[in-house]
């Protein structure tokens, strides 16, 4: 495969994704077909999979409604799971329930994201809020500028250093409400490509098993893009966002994914739509 053109490959930086696709990104993986990586923020990925940019890509699952006419989900790589939702959290003493802030200002990380869809459907509507980057929303909520703020990935692990307080975790209240896993992200193919689709669920879980059995040469490349984050943390994110559903998304993550678009269809959120995974 030393010829073929490599397929394009946007993911986040985060710890959860560069470790599973470490070993394909570099290469490390026999008969992989060759990958070119873009790594962005989120909702960058959400925007930029609503313009086909990429043929492989990670995305909220509350984009996927409005990307069905150009990609198909993939079976592996996502992020779903359990007690691994967004937080919701503020400044001590301006609130204790989802409801102290129905009309304040939260910062969130995207309009697109899975968390903001959440946060949608368990306040029963759209509050006042300031989308930014996710590793800003802590010092925005902690200087004031935002009333309480949306926070994902490794931000769940260190808002508590910026003396911030969790009013609700949406992780629990999903999984209160629905008995099942909390669906976040998943993998798209892009339909040009999707008689692919079996190879690429075969390589994303090489990539996983190989990173398993290689952590040490795999977490350099993780460290290499983690921001200077702190090991310890670093570790819990891989631990709470790679699991199970990772290397497949399963009977249960798909009906959880199902669940997901049937109540934000229901609130007007979203258009009709039928996840299909490939």
């Amino acid at each position: 495969m030393d010829n073929e053109k490599p397929l394009t490959l946007a993911f986040s930086p985060c710890p959860n994704d560069t470790y599973i696709f470490a070993a394909l990104a570099n290469g490390l993986l026999e008969d992989a077909p060759p990958i070119r990586v873009h790594l962005e923020d989120i909702e960058n990925l959400n925007n930029s999979a609503l313009q086909g940019n990429h043929e492989l890509t990670k995305i909220s699952y509350a984009v996927v409604p409005d990307l069905l006419d150009k990609y198909t989900l993939l079976r592996a790589g996502g992020a779903l799971g359990h007690a691994c939702g967004p937080l919701l959290v503020a400044r001590p003493g301006t609130g204790k329930t989802l409801a102290d802030f129905k009309d304040k200002l939260i910062a969130i990380p995207g309009e697109r994201t899975t968390a903001f869809m959440l946060l949608n459907l368990a306040m029963g509507a759209r509050p006042q809020t300031l989308a930014m980057r996710f590793d800003k929303i802590i010092e925005s909520v902690a200087g004031g500028t935002v009333d309480a703020g949306l926070i994902i990935h490794e931000s769940r692990f260190t808002y508590k250093e910026s003396d911030l307080v969790s009013v609700a975790d949406l992780g629990e209240w999903w999984e209160a409400e629905t008995k099942m896993p909390v669906p976040l992200g998943a993998i798209m193919i892009r339909n040009d490509i999707a008689e692919r689709a079996g190879e690429i669920n075969d390589a994303i879980r090489r990539s996983l098993k190989y990173a398993r059995e290689n952590e040490k040469e795999v977490m350099k490349y993780v460290s290499e893009h983690a921001n200077a984050m702190d090991a310890v943390v670093t570790r819990k994110h891989i631990e709470t966002y790679v699991n199970e559903y990772s290397d497949d998304v399963g009977k249960d993550g798909m009906a959880a994914v199902k669940e997901l678009f049937r109540r934000a269809r229901e609130q007007g959120i979203i258009p009709e739509a039928e996840p299909v995974f490939a």
